[in-house]
Protein backbone atom coordinates (compact mmCIF):
# COMPACT_ATOMS: atom_id res chain seq x y z
CA UNK A 1 0.00 0.00 0.00
CA UNK A 2 1.48 3.33 -1.11
CA UNK A 3 1.09 6.43 1.01
CA UNK A 4 0.89 8.45 -2.20
CA UNK A 5 0.83 7.61 -5.90
CA UNK A 6 1.98 10.37 -8.25
CA UNK A 7 0.79 10.08 -11.83
CA UNK A 8 2.97 12.03 -14.25
CA UNK A 9 6.65 12.97 -14.14
CA UNK A 10 6.66 16.61 -15.21
CA UNK A 11 7.58 19.58 -12.99
CA UNK A 12 4.39 19.16 -10.91
CA UNK A 13 4.84 15.42 -10.36
CA UNK A 14 8.55 15.66 -9.58
CA UNK A 15 8.02 18.49 -7.09
CA UNK A 16 5.19 16.55 -5.48
CA UNK A 17 7.57 13.59 -5.20
CA UNK A 18 10.20 15.76 -3.55
CA UNK A 19 7.82 17.29 -1.01
CA UNK A 20 5.92 14.12 -0.10
CA UNK A 21 9.05 12.07 0.54
CA UNK A 22 10.98 14.83 2.29
CA UNK A 23 7.83 15.65 4.26
CA UNK A 24 7.61 12.22 5.83
CA UNK A 25 5.61 9.88 3.59
CA UNK A 26 7.54 6.61 3.39
CA UNK A 27 6.02 4.88 0.38
CA UNK A 28 5.69 7.20 -2.60
CA UNK A 29 5.90 6.08 -6.23
CA UNK A 30 5.83 8.30 -9.30
CA UNK A 31 4.36 6.59 -12.35
CA UNK A 32 5.75 8.00 -15.59
CA UNK A 33 5.92 5.84 -18.71
CA UNK A 34 8.70 7.90 -20.30
CA UNK A 35 11.63 9.94 -19.10
CA UNK A 36 10.70 12.43 -16.35
CA UNK A 37 10.72 16.13 -17.16
CA UNK A 38 7.50 16.90 -19.02
CA UNK A 39 6.79 19.09 -22.05
CA UNK A 40 9.43 21.64 -21.09
CA UNK A 41 12.22 19.22 -22.06
CA UNK A 42 11.46 19.98 -25.72
CA UNK A 43 12.19 23.71 -25.29
CA UNK A 44 15.52 24.75 -26.74
CA UNK A 45 16.14 27.62 -24.31
CA UNK A 46 14.72 28.64 -20.91
CA UNK A 47 15.17 32.17 -19.60
CA UNK A 48 12.31 32.65 -17.14
CA UNK A 49 12.84 30.02 -14.45
CA UNK A 50 13.76 31.84 -11.22
CA UNK A 51 17.37 31.49 -10.15
CA UNK A 52 18.51 29.96 -13.44
CA UNK A 53 20.68 32.38 -15.40
CA UNK A 54 22.48 32.00 -18.69
CA UNK A 55 21.43 29.83 -21.60
CA UNK A 56 19.89 26.51 -20.60
CA UNK A 57 17.66 24.09 -22.47
CA UNK A 58 14.50 22.55 -21.05
CA UNK A 59 16.23 19.19 -20.95
CA UNK A 60 19.18 20.59 -18.97
CA UNK A 61 16.83 22.41 -16.58
CA UNK A 62 14.94 19.23 -15.70
CA UNK A 63 17.91 16.82 -15.64
CA UNK A 64 18.74 17.15 -11.90
CA UNK A 65 15.12 17.00 -10.67
CA UNK A 66 14.64 13.19 -10.60
CA UNK A 67 17.95 12.63 -8.80
CA UNK A 68 17.03 15.19 -6.15
CA UNK A 69 13.65 13.52 -5.56
CA UNK A 70 15.08 10.01 -5.44
CA UNK A 71 17.58 11.08 -2.80
CA UNK A 72 14.65 11.40 -0.39
CA UNK A 73 13.13 8.05 -1.34
CA UNK A 74 10.87 8.70 -4.32
CA UNK A 75 10.52 5.62 -6.51
CA UNK A 76 9.96 5.92 -10.26
CA UNK A 77 8.02 3.20 -12.02
CA UNK A 78 8.30 3.44 -15.80
CA UNK A 79 4.85 2.16 -16.68
CA UNK A 80 1.69 3.66 -18.13
CA UNK A 81 -1.22 4.21 -15.76
CA UNK A 82 -4.46 3.51 -17.64
CA UNK A 83 -6.95 4.40 -14.92
CA UNK A 84 -7.27 5.59 -11.33
CA UNK A 85 -10.33 4.46 -9.37
CA UNK A 86 -11.36 4.54 -5.72
CA UNK A 87 -12.97 1.93 -3.51
CA UNK A 88 -13.79 3.17 -0.01
CA UNK A 89 -10.69 5.06 1.15
CA UNK A 90 -8.35 3.14 -1.16
CA UNK A 91 -7.28 4.32 -4.60
CA UNK A 92 -6.59 1.70 -7.27
CA UNK A 93 -3.81 2.44 -9.75
CA UNK A 94 -4.53 0.37 -12.87
CA UNK A 95 -1.38 -0.09 -14.95
CA UNK A 96 -0.76 -0.95 -18.58
CA UNK A 97 0.89 -4.26 -17.65
CA UNK A 98 -2.39 -5.46 -16.10
CA UNK A 99 -1.34 -5.08 -12.48
CA UNK A 100 -3.02 -2.84 -9.89
CA UNK A 101 -1.35 -0.90 -7.07
CA UNK A 102 -3.14 0.62 -4.09
CA UNK A 103 -2.60 4.01 -2.47
CA UNK A 104 -4.00 6.16 0.32
CA UNK A 105 -3.70 9.33 -1.79
CA UNK A 106 -3.09 10.28 -5.42
CA UNK A 107 -1.54 13.37 -7.01
CA UNK A 108 -2.16 13.63 -10.76
CA UNK A 109 -0.07 15.82 -13.04
CA UNK A 110 -0.49 14.34 -16.51
CA UNK A 111 -0.59 17.77 -18.14
CA UNK A 112 -1.95 18.77 -21.52
CA UNK A 113 -0.72 18.89 -25.07
CA UNK A 114 -1.12 21.92 -27.36
CA UNK A 115 -3.39 21.13 -30.29
CA UNK A 116 -1.62 21.36 -33.64
CA UNK A 117 -2.99 23.70 -36.31
CA UNK A 118 -2.08 21.22 -39.05
CA UNK A 119 -0.18 23.34 -41.58
CA UNK A 120 2.84 22.15 -43.56
CA UNK A 121 6.12 22.65 -41.69
CA UNK A 122 4.50 22.92 -38.26
CA UNK A 123 6.19 19.82 -36.88
CA UNK A 124 9.42 20.36 -38.80
CA UNK A 125 9.96 23.81 -37.29
CA UNK A 126 8.44 23.20 -33.87
CA UNK A 127 10.95 24.57 -31.35
CA UNK A 128 12.82 26.34 -34.18
CA UNK A 129 10.38 29.16 -34.85
CA UNK A 130 7.03 27.49 -34.21
CA UNK A 131 5.88 27.75 -30.61
CA UNK A 132 2.76 27.36 -28.48
CA UNK A 133 3.91 29.63 -25.63
CA UNK A 134 4.43 33.37 -26.06
CA UNK A 135 5.46 33.82 -22.43
CA UNK A 136 8.16 31.18 -22.88
CA UNK A 137 9.52 32.15 -26.29
CA UNK A 138 8.31 35.66 -27.12
CA UNK A 139 11.44 37.40 -25.89
CA UNK A 140 13.53 35.59 -28.51
CA UNK A 141 11.69 37.65 -31.15
CA UNK A 142 12.20 41.06 -29.60
CA UNK A 143 12.05 43.65 -32.37
CA UNK A 144 11.15 40.99 -34.97
CA UNK A 145 7.96 40.15 -36.91
CA UNK A 146 5.85 37.17 -35.82
CA UNK A 147 2.51 35.56 -36.61
CA UNK A 148 -0.18 34.32 -34.22
CA UNK A 149 -2.55 31.58 -35.37
CA UNK A 150 -5.99 31.52 -33.72
CA UNK A 151 -8.92 33.67 -32.71
CA UNK A 152 -9.84 32.73 -29.16
CA UNK A 153 -9.03 34.40 -25.85
CA UNK A 154 -5.57 32.85 -25.61
CA UNK A 155 -4.60 33.89 -29.14
CA UNK A 156 -5.76 37.48 -28.59
CA UNK A 157 -4.12 37.83 -25.18
CA UNK A 158 -0.85 36.32 -26.40
CA UNK A 159 -0.88 38.60 -29.44
CA UNK A 160 -1.20 41.62 -27.13
CA UNK A 161 1.69 40.27 -25.05
CA UNK A 162 3.84 39.77 -28.16
CA UNK A 163 2.97 43.23 -29.47
CA UNK A 164 4.84 44.73 -26.51
CA UNK A 165 7.98 42.83 -27.48
CA UNK A 166 7.89 42.33 -31.24
CA UNK A 167 8.06 44.84 -34.07
CA UNK A 168 4.90 43.51 -35.71
CA UNK A 169 2.35 40.79 -34.98
CA UNK A 170 0.14 39.25 -37.68
CA UNK A 171 -2.99 37.49 -36.36
CA UNK A 172 -4.08 34.82 -38.84
CA UNK A 173 -7.69 33.76 -38.23
CA UNK A 174 -9.99 31.64 -40.36
CA UNK A 175 -13.05 33.85 -39.76
CA UNK A 176 -13.76 37.58 -39.79
CA UNK A 177 -15.05 37.53 -36.21
CA UNK A 178 -13.45 36.36 -32.97
CA UNK A 179 -14.51 34.05 -30.14
CA UNK A 180 -12.49 36.19 -27.73
CA UNK A 181 -14.01 38.63 -25.22
CA UNK A 182 -15.16 41.85 -26.98
CA UNK A 183 -12.97 44.14 -24.85
CA UNK A 184 -9.90 42.04 -25.71
CA UNK A 185 -10.74 42.21 -29.42
CA UNK A 186 -11.05 46.01 -29.15
CA UNK A 187 -7.64 46.25 -27.50
CA UNK A 188 -6.18 44.17 -30.34
CA UNK A 189 -7.76 46.40 -32.97
CA UNK A 190 -6.39 49.51 -31.24
CA UNK A 191 -2.83 48.13 -31.11
CA UNK A 192 -0.88 49.79 -33.92
CA UNK A 193 1.63 46.99 -34.56
CA UNK A 194 -0.97 44.21 -34.83
CA UNK A 195 -2.31 43.39 -38.29
CA UNK A 196 -5.38 41.18 -38.66
CA UNK A 197 -5.21 38.64 -41.48
CA UNK A 198 -8.82 37.45 -41.51
CA UNK A 199 -10.71 34.76 -43.41
CA UNK A 200 -7.34 33.08 -43.82
CA UNK A 201 -5.63 29.87 -42.77
CA UNK A 202 -1.93 29.00 -42.49
CA UNK A 203 -0.91 26.97 -45.50
CA UNK A 204 2.80 26.46 -44.91
CA UNK A 205 5.60 27.69 -42.68
CA UNK A 206 9.07 27.58 -44.19
CA UNK A 207 12.63 28.44 -43.28
CA UNK A 208 16.26 27.42 -43.35
CA UNK A 209 18.77 25.73 -41.07
CA UNK A 210 18.44 28.59 -38.58
CA UNK A 211 14.66 28.30 -38.30
CA UNK A 212 11.48 29.90 -39.64
CA UNK A 213 11.75 32.70 -42.19
CA UNK A 214 8.16 33.01 -43.43
CA UNK A 215 4.61 31.75 -43.64
CA UNK A 216 2.15 31.31 -46.49
CA UNK A 217 -1.51 31.96 -45.70
CA UNK A 218 -4.52 31.31 -47.92
CA UNK A 219 -7.68 33.41 -47.78
CA UNK A 220 -11.26 32.30 -48.43
CA UNK A 221 -10.88 33.10 -52.14
CA UNK A 222 -7.84 30.85 -52.47
CA UNK A 223 -5.32 33.68 -52.76
CA UNK A 224 -1.94 32.89 -51.19
CA UNK A 225 -0.10 35.61 -49.27
CA UNK A 226 3.56 35.27 -48.32
CA UNK A 227 4.51 36.96 -45.02
CA UNK A 228 8.10 37.36 -43.85
CA UNK A 229 8.23 36.43 -40.15
CA UNK A 230 10.70 34.67 -37.87
CA UNK A 231 8.26 33.22 -35.34
CA UNK A 232 4.85 31.52 -35.48
CA UNK A 233 2.75 31.10 -32.34
CA UNK A 234 -0.20 28.71 -32.60
CA UNK A 235 -3.11 28.94 -30.14
CA UNK A 236 -5.83 26.63 -31.38
CA UNK A 237 -6.59 24.97 -28.05
CA UNK A 238 -5.19 22.31 -25.73
CA UNK A 239 -6.06 18.67 -25.23
CA UNK A 240 -6.04 17.75 -21.55
CA UNK A 241 -4.42 14.42 -20.70
CA UNK A 242 -7.27 13.33 -18.44
CA UNK A 243 -7.69 9.75 -19.67
CA UNK A 244 -6.56 8.21 -16.35
CA UNK A 245 -9.60 9.72 -14.65
CA UNK A 246 -12.13 8.07 -16.96
CA UNK A 247 -13.95 5.24 -15.18
CA UNK A 248 -15.25 1.98 -16.65
CA UNK A 249 -18.74 3.50 -17.07
CA UNK A 250 -17.33 6.46 -19.03
CA UNK A 251 -17.71 9.04 -16.26
CA UNK A 252 -14.85 10.92 -14.62
CA UNK A 253 -13.59 10.06 -11.15
CA UNK A 254 -13.84 13.71 -10.06
CA UNK A 255 -15.53 16.95 -11.14
CA UNK A 256 -14.34 18.44 -14.44
CA UNK A 257 -15.24 21.55 -16.42
CA UNK A 258 -16.54 21.52 -19.99
CA UNK A 259 -12.98 21.72 -21.38
CA UNK A 260 -11.94 18.52 -19.62
CA UNK A 261 -9.87 20.31 -16.97
CA UNK A 262 -9.97 19.08 -13.38
CA UNK A 263 -11.80 21.40 -11.00
CA UNK A 264 -9.63 22.07 -7.94
CA UNK A 265 -9.61 24.52 -5.05
CA UNK A 266 -6.66 26.69 -4.07
CA UNK A 267 -5.11 23.69 -2.31
CA UNK A 268 -5.25 21.48 -5.45
CA UNK A 269 -7.99 19.35 -3.87
CA UNK A 270 -10.47 17.78 -6.27
CA UNK A 271 -14.06 16.78 -5.48
CA UNK A 272 -12.73 13.38 -4.32
CA UNK A 273 -11.04 13.23 -0.90
CA UNK A 274 -7.37 12.29 -1.19
CA UNK A 275 -7.17 13.09 -4.92
CA UNK A 276 -5.20 16.15 -6.01
CA UNK A 277 -4.67 17.59 -9.49
CA UNK A 278 -1.77 19.80 -10.53
CA UNK A 279 -0.19 21.65 -13.44
CA UNK A 280 -1.64 22.07 -16.91
CA UNK A 281 -4.54 19.66 -16.35
CA UNK A 282 -6.22 21.78 -13.65
CA UNK A 283 -8.54 24.74 -14.13
CA UNK A 284 -6.97 28.18 -14.60
CA UNK A 285 -3.46 26.75 -15.06
CA UNK A 286 -0.89 29.39 -16.12
CA UNK A 287 0.98 26.63 -18.02
CA UNK A 288 4.40 27.63 -16.72
CA UNK A 289 7.05 25.36 -15.19
CA UNK A 290 7.34 27.44 -12.02
CA UNK A 291 3.55 27.35 -11.53
CA UNK A 292 3.37 23.59 -12.06
CA UNK A 293 6.15 23.10 -9.53
CA UNK A 294 4.23 25.26 -7.06
CA UNK A 295 1.12 23.16 -7.64
CA UNK A 296 3.11 20.02 -6.90
CA UNK A 297 4.39 21.43 -3.61
CA UNK A 298 0.90 22.53 -2.52
CA UNK A 299 -0.65 19.17 -3.44
CA UNK A 300 2.12 17.28 -1.63
CA UNK A 301 1.63 19.20 1.61
CA UNK A 302 -2.12 18.56 1.39
CA UNK A 303 -1.54 14.86 0.66
CA UNK A 304 0.71 14.53 3.72
CA UNK A 305 -1.96 16.11 5.93
CA UNK A 306 -4.67 13.89 4.39
CA UNK A 307 -2.72 10.65 4.86
CA UNK A 308 -1.72 11.56 8.43
CA UNK A 309 -5.36 12.25 9.29
CA UNK A 310 -6.54 9.08 7.54
CA UNK A 311 -4.07 6.79 9.31
CA UNK A 312 -4.60 8.38 12.72
CA UNK A 313 -8.11 6.95 12.92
Amino acid sequence: MLDCAIIGGGPAGLTAGLYTTRGGLDKVTMFEKGMPGGQITSSSEIENYPGVTGEISGMDLMMPWPEQCQKFGLKHEMVEVTRVSKEGNIFKIHKGDGTVDEAHSVIIGTGSRPRRAGFTGEEQYFGRGVSTCATCDGFFYKGKDVAVIGGGDTAMEEALYLAKICKKVYIVHRRDSFRSAPNTVERVKRTANIELVLNSIPEEVYGDAMGVTGIKVKNSEGVIRDIDILGVFTFVGNDINNQVLIQEDGTFLCAMNDRGEVIVDISMRTSVAGLFATGDMRIAAPKQVVSAAGDGAVAALQAIAYVDELLSH
